[in-house]
């Protein structure tokens, strides 16, 4: 079986791809497309430190990994929902939706 490449993405010695030469995460970028509906293009202009070339590599590893990163997306979401859960109310908090507003 044939090993794939993926030019532009590098994996850290834990098992996280990342854009060579970058922090960034490939989830990271994945996730801007997701949650944003960002185009290649806009994601370069709120990280104009990546390159489309990068961009689309990083969006190419997702795509051939989905089911990975997607299992990976759900399990952070359900621990932000658990520890949102897990807050005490803040007095502050309390205080303006008592008033009616917005927090």
């Amino acid at each position: 079986m044939a090993t794939v490449s993926y030019p532009h993405i590098d994996v850290s010695e834990s098992g996280v791809p990342f854009v060579s030469g970058t922090r960034t995460k490939v989830i990271e970028i994945a996730l801007d497309r997701l949650a944003h509906h960002w185009d290649a293009e806009e994601i370069q202009r709120q990280h104009p430190h990546l390159t489309l070339s990068q961009i689309y590599a990083a969006l190419t590893y997702y795509h051939d990994h989905r089911d990975d990163f997607d299992s990976e997306i759900r399990k952070q979401l359900a621990e932000v929902d658990r520890l949102a859960a897990n807050q005490k109310s803040s007095p502050v908090r309390d205080k303006v939706r008592s008033s009616g507003e917005s927090p």
